[in-house]
């Protein structure tokens, strides 16, 4: 076989490895900002992923990105950390603890509290949609403790998360619900050299998980396999986090939304 040949077969195979879902598409929420961990200050009294947090951003008219997890009893919290260290200065895992243990703890010295996600749909109530992040850990039951509950959901929501097996499970069990594939060039995180992080940030797992979306670090706008997901399979690219104006300018022209933090972008109501 000659040079020419195997370069092409070579192409057309990195093609169908990063190639997501291309048909049957669920229906995306227009709206193109979302306030990461919703519009929180954690110096101030609406610390990140708080009710008070997800109250603000529903008043100014921005989507909300959010994270979940499983505590000891099996409850839903919403936090993005899966240690307690940074947000409630305690060394304990959220998993190694239950609900009611981290009603002990405040969240960045505020009055706040680690929610639950039904607290913080309740607060939500489909005025603005949602990017729900789901912390994965081995053999963990979050994928179907958080479908249980967004299933007697009625407003609009999409699932993300950097953990394939996550995109899998809803492939398999809920199609039907738009699903994200989080990555970044992971450069800067320990061991990335390792194999699992070069199919991670080249999104080598399209094939298998079909991603709706891909939610990539804005400050990697230009990386192969996202230009060719959003160009070649229009595949919407969901930028994060875009911590100023002048950053959201920036990658404007190469996502087609935005997770930010730390300023307003313009189409919020206040």
């Amino acid at each position: 076989m000659n040079k020419k040949k195997i370069m092409g077969y070579t192409g057309l195979g990195y093609l169908a490895l990063v190639m997501p879902r291309i048909f049957h598409r669920p229906q995306k929420s227009r709206e193109t900002y979302y306030a990461h961990r919703g519009l929180h200050n954690n110096a101030g009294n609406a610390p990140e992923n708080s009710l008070a947090a997800f109250e603000k951003a529903v008043k100014a008219g921005y989507g909300i990105e959010l994270d979940v997890q499983l505590t000891r009893d099996n409850q839903v919290v919403v936090t993005h950390d899966f240690h307690l260290r940074r947000n409630c200065n305690v060394q304990k895992e959220v998993d190694a603890c239950t609900y009611e243990e981290l009603q002990q703890y405040p969240i960045f010295f505020s009055k706040e509290r680690i929610p639950l996600l039904t607290e913080v749909l309740k607060v939500v109530d489909g005025k603005v949609p949602l990017i729900i992040e789901l912390k994965y850990k081995e053999k963990s039951k979050i994928c179907e403790k958080t479908d249980e509950i967004l299933k007697q959901y009625h407003g609009a929501y999409c699932i993300e998360s950097f953990h394939p097996q996550v995109l899998l499970w809803y492939r398999k069990h809920r199609p039907q619900v738009c699903r994200g594939q989080l990555s970044m060039n992971y450069q800067k995180e320990e061991g990335w050299r390792k194999p699992q992080y070069y199919i991670l940030r080249h999104l080598l797992l399209n094939f298998l998980t079909k991603p709706d979306f891909i939610a990539y670090d804005c400050r990697s706008p230009h990386a192969v396999s996202l230009w060719i997901c959003r160009h070649l399979f229009r595949c919407p690219a969901y930028a994060w986090t875009v911590k100023s104006k002048n950053q959201l300018e920036r990658c404007r022209g190469q996502f087609d939304a935005w997770i930010f933090e730390g300023f307003r972008p313009e189409n919020g109501r206040e």
